[in-house]
């Protein structure tokens, strides 16, 4: 049975409410006993490798269109090395609901998330052991990206962020409590004045009066693509550059606009749940395949897909379809993710404030 199978069965645990979770976790693991009592009818013998391995692959929504490339080409790979068949199970949401999905018991082998602070929620349960920032290269950030606007029917044209705050603009973006992008989208508004010369009394009102013009929140990066170009809300989108790039390769007429003055780096990191490995005797081929994240093969599929390399060679391969940034900083300019989800995203942080404003204003 399993080498009739293809590596593009897929399991999808997107959406699902804690209930409703915890049901399709129960029947993956019956799904996956069954799987393994029909091999067992024709197992190796002991001491030989399994004929097969799975690995469960959970990462935030606008990765897919790279991870469908990459993960083929990984398995090709390790078939040709190890006499091995490697089948891949697949989770996309936004990184927010996927660290928590693992953290409820999604059986996650490799999580790739939009930001630290995601996997260390993990790292706090003792699936993800510390140190696992150095279990890998670039701090186990295997793709970057930056935030990026697309207008439409604009008498006016949007060509940076001191546009945002006009009263024509109607914005399009997720929920920064539920979205990690939201999150880099959020701090790239208020890094656009912190990191230019402004005060933090300014990038408050600055960042108050986008959201002003933000009327609906999306649940995640891929929604506010869908909320934008299939149901037509808004005029200014703001996202993940990546997102922008892959839509147009999806035949979408735009033309992403990335301001190049000032701009955030969106560092995305990966990680090999130690305790799913351990527990499902995958770690050889996890741990593989995380280090094969890194490669120029698979690096130049993340740079196809819209992100950018972190490979400095891919990136050079693909500089003429990025735009330079004159100032890229990092969450680390803000003081890092503990600080930063404390002051701007914690409940009463800055963001909340921002929101309680908005509804006394309305």
């Amino acid at each position: 049975m399993g080498q009739r199978m293809s590596w593009q069965r897929v399991r999808l645990f997107q959406g699902l409410t804690k209930r409703s979770l915890q049901r399709s976790i129960a029947l993956f693991l019956s799904g996956l006993g069954i799987c393994l009592s029909i091999a067992a009818c024709s197992a190796p013998a002991p001491g030989d490798a399994p004929r097969s391995v799975e690995l469960t692959l959970v990462s935030y929504a606008v990765t897919r269109s790279a991870y469908e490339n990459i993960t083929p080409q990984f398995a090709a790979k390790w078939k040709a090395e190890h006499n091995q068949d490697v089948f891949f199970n697949y989770s996309y949401g936004s990184s927010g609901s996927q660290s928590r999905a693992v953290v409820d018991g999604l059986p996650a082998d490799i999580v790739s998330l939009a930001l630290e602070l995601d996997v260390q929620r993990i790292e706090e349960t003792g699936l993800i052991e510390p140190g696992w920032q150095q279990e890998a290269p670039y701090n186990a950030v295997a793709q970057r990206s930056v935030v990026a606007l697309v207008t439409r029917d604009m008498a006016q044209p949007v060509t940076g962020w001191a546009d945002l705050a006009r009263e024509d603009v109607q914005i399009v973006t997720a929920n920064p409590k539920t979205s990690g992008g939201a999150r880099w989208n959020f701090l790239a508004l208020w890094g656009a004045i912190t990191e230019t010369g402004g005060n933090e009394s300014q990038a408050l009102d600055f960042t108050t009066e986008v959201f002003r013009h933000a009327p609906a929140l999306t649940r995640d990066a891929r929604e506010s693509s869908d909320a934008f170009f299939t149901q037509g809300q808004g005029n200014v989108l703001i996202n993940y550059e990546n997102e922008m790039i892959l839509a147009q390769r999806n035949g979408i007429d735009l033309e992403p606009i990335v301001p190049t003055d000032v701009n955030i780096s969106i560092d995305c990191p990966v990680a090999v749940v130690d305790a799913n490995v351990d527990r499902h005797g995958t770690r050889e081929v996890a741990e593989a395949f995380l280090q094969y994240l890194f490669t120029p093969e698979a690096q130049r599929e993340f740079a196809k897909a819209g992100f950018r390399a972190v490979d400095p060679q891919v990136e050079q391969e693909f500089a003429n379809q990025y735009p330079k940034i004159d100032r890229l900083f990092t969450i680390e300019d803000l003081g890092g993710w503990n600080a930063a989800q404390a002051k701007f995203f914690a409940d009463e942080g800055i963001f909340d404030q921002i929101q309680a404003e908005i509804g006394q204003r309305s």
